[in-house]
């Protein structure tokens, strides 16, 4: 359109954008005081808005860094806020901001953007692939019983959020950002984090262990009432331990909680042990297993370099990029690393297939077998699972 206006937003637009944003999920405006609280998660010069001339869309992003295997961190880009006003959907108005974000990110030296979809036929076409997976857990309080050769962990202090919310930084950190696909979380981050949680429940709590070694794990929850006093349901918001002490102190706790029947733990790693620390493994249940986190290469010499691969032959693939065409080309992969090349390819794949593949999630010969990655070598899908593959499942943890 020819009076279409892609640009960052000034501080005066930003409240209109979060308000369209909650909109496009169906969620009437914020309260001025949660708006005094939100507003500081608005980073400067990160937040879009589409404009004709009124705002029709936006989408913002905030600088932090993820773990890649072999435990590099790379700049990240967390990308959220992203609406289109009701009306004007399917006319290019998320196109239009995918290009000015994509080509900002780039512009900046970003390797790596990663959002959570709220549809997931969407982001695939601006380079975007399912990276993480994550499971939800339910547990059935009354009737689980720990083995009695769990350890015993140790001592657990429970804070109210007040006094919690400033702690969260320094334990999430503590404990939480050594595995691979984990995030950092900026100080712009934890005011919506705050937010949305005193939104949310009535009474949040956070139970903090402490080992041997100091403060080294911590669950942030609160309980839904149920129709009887004893049977409400504990929702775990964050559970982060740095060693198997502190996992199963903190399993301790959560069942000992009163007026529980069900403990719900949302967006939990695929390889997570809760089922073995119970008599009857039957009494962690899976419930789902989802999406949880979407990949961007931004830069995608720069993130294949980063990264460790495993011991097998070196592959060529070739990568088309149709959003971010500087990342086309050919790269050699191998134990040794990752590098441009003009070797005849190997395996012929899009920017998002890249995205799925690149933390291990997805096996190359899978992806291949449904038609993602075009084999031109057919040994060459079953090295790349080798070279891509991760031995502990990738989980980011964090919801944005």
């Amino acid at each position: 359109m020819s009076d279409r206006t892609v640009r960052i937003l000034r501080p005066d637009e930003q409240r209109a954008a979060w308000d369209l944003f909650r909109a496009a999920l169906h969620v009437q405006p914020g309260t001025d005081e949660e708006w005094d609280r939100v507003s500081a998660a608005y980073e400067a010069e990160r937040s879009w808005g589409v404009f004709e001339p009124d705002l029709v869309g936006t989408a913002r992003a905030f600088e932090s860094e993820m773990v890649v295997p072999g435990g590099k961190r790379l700049p990240l880009a967390a990308v959220t806020g992203v609406g289109v006003r009701a009306g004007r959907t399917r006319r290019g108005v998320l196109s239009a901001l995918q290009a000015a974000q994509l080509g900002d990110l780039a512009e900046r030296g970003v390797s790596l953007a990663l959002l959570h979809a709220s549809e997931g036929a969407i982001y695939g076409r601006y380079g975007y692939g399912v990276t993480t997976l994550a499971n939800q857990v339910v547990v059935k309080k009354h009737r689980a019983q720990l083995r009695p050769d769990v350890p015993a962990g140790g001592e657990v202090t429970v804070l109210g959020i007040d006094e919690a919310a400033p702690r969260w930084p320094e334990l999430y950190a503590a404990t939480a950002t050594g595995h691979v696909g984990a995030m950092t979380r900026p100080e712009i981050y934890w005011p919506g984090f705050e937010g949305h949680l005193r939104r949310r429940a009535k009474l949040v709590q956070t139970a903090v262990h402490r080992g041997q070694d100091g403060t080294d794990g911590y669950v942030i929850y609160h309980v839904e009432e149920g129709a009887a006093h004893d049977n409400g349901k504990l929702q775990v918001v964050e559970f982060s331990y740095a060693n198997p002490a502190a996992f199963a102190g903190l399993w301790r706790f959560l069942l000992s909680v009163d007026l529980v029947d069900e403990i719900v733990l949302p967006m939990r790693p695929l390889d997570e042990p809760h089922a073995l620390l119970f008599t009857d493994p039957r009494m962690a249940k899976t419930e789902s297993i989802d999406d949880e986190s979407w990949l961007r290469l931004v830069d995608v010499p720069a993130a294949l370099a980063a990264r460790t691969y495993g011991p097998a032959e070196p592959v060529v693939i070739e990568v088309a990029d149709r959003s971010l065409p500087a990342n086309d080309g050919r790269y050699l992969v191998g134990p040794d690393g990752a590098s441009r090349t003009d070797a005849e390819p190997a395996l012929r794949l899009s920017a998002d297939t890249l995205a799925m593949l690149y933390f291990g999630t997805w096996r190359a010969s899978a992806l291949a077998d449904t038609g993602r990655i075009e084999v031109l070598d057919p040994a060459a899908p079953e090295a790349a699972d080798v070279l891509f593959g991760t031995r502990e499942s990738v989980w980011c943890g964090t919801f944005f």
